[in-house]
């Protein structure tokens, strides 16, 4: 699916634009993209109740119009990346939360639907990438920070395949693979993609250096390049002291674009399901990550409009 086309221009926020955008591929040969932050935790500070098993996928069954709203705050504040509310939802994480399968594959097709919405009212090359989070966010027990599921690659790619069919069916831009904690959920996320035509990043989540499950970073960006519907790689849902290390193995694994949209750098403590510590300051850091040449950059957990805004600002600073 094409996204708005763009002339020669600057917007103010973030990148410049010397050519038609015709695809989230397109958007990364230019400066830095913008991702957005983080919409469940921007939800709960508006308000919402986002504690249940469904997350973010609960307000967007019953409160459509309220992701619609976060949706555009990030792209007022300079995002050019609206990513779904779709990371919690899958047939499996609804009917433990009792309620029937087709409501799971409802809430998918309109993850997306309110998302091009919101990137269609906002134009300017908008896009909208489909969240695919991993398995350990079904359980809904904070295992996707550490990935040890007990299940099998194919088990794995078997449980992934029907969500990213259903997700690129329903016309994302690009679907974001995300907050992958292991080698093994990466293997199966690139056996789930082959064949199916689908433009995706992956991107992992990552503690001292290595993955989650404590596999290499290297090995993991190596799995990235070898698939052909891959076309970013890199970290999300981390400190963001762990990025620039993270840039660095993929400038050394793989030629494609990398990605990185950390935490704030509060961590989450899964035990009490609290944020503890201080948020870092983005500038210095974001700047550094620029000057490596980051094809992608925004953030996750408990970035809001404001800290994304401050990202578009050190993209949209001249060099």
């Amino acid at each position: 699916m094409s996204s708005p086309s763009v002339t020669n221009r600057r917007d103010g926020r973030g990148a410049s634009y010397t050519a038609e955008v015709t695809s989230f591929s397109d958007l990364l040969t230019g400066p830095p993209v913008v991702l957005d932050g983080g919409l469940g935790t921007l939800l709960e500070s508006r308000g919402h109740d986002v504690s249940g098993r469904l997350w973010s996928a609960r307000v967007l069954r019953d409160e459509p119009e309220a992701i619609l709203g976060a949706h555009a705050e990030f792209f007022a504040a300079g995002a050019h990346v609206a990513t779904t509310a779709s990371y919690q939802v899958s047939r499996e994480g609804f009917a433990r939360a009792g309620l029937p399968e087709a409501d799971a594959d409802a809430a998918l097709d309109a993850s997306v639907r309110v998302a091009r919405d919101a990137a269609d009212r906002a134009g300017r090359g908008r896009v909208v990438a489909a969240s695919v989070g991993p398995y350990g966010a079904m359980l809904a027990d904070g295992s996707e920070y550490h990935g040890d599921y007990g299940l099998s690659v194919a088990a794995l790619t078997d449980w992934h395949r029907p969500r990213i069919d259903r997700l690129w069916a329903a016309g994302p831009d690009v679907l974001a693979i995300e907050t992958i904690p292991s080698l093994t959920e990466a293997e199966a996320i690139v056996r789930a993609l082959d064949g199916t035509g689908a433009l995706a990043w992956l991107s992992v989540t990552v503690a001292d250096g290595a993955l989650r499950s404590g596999e290499s970073l290297a090995d993991v960006f190596a799995l990235a390049d070898s698939s052909p519907e891959v076309v970013a790689t890199g970290v999300n849902c981390c400190a963001p002291s762990e990025v620039a290390s993270a840039l660095e193995a993929v400038r050394c694994s793989t030629r494609k674009a990398s990605i990185a949209y950390p935490n704030s750098g509060e961590e989450w403590d899964a035990l009490n399901r609290r944020w503890t510590g201080d948020p870092a300051p983005p500038d210095g850091l974001v700047s550094a990550w620029i000057r490596t040449g980051v094809g992608a950059i925004g953030g996750c957990c408990r970035v809001g409009p404001e800290q994304v805004g401050a990202i578009a600002a050190a993209v949209a600073r001249p060099r």
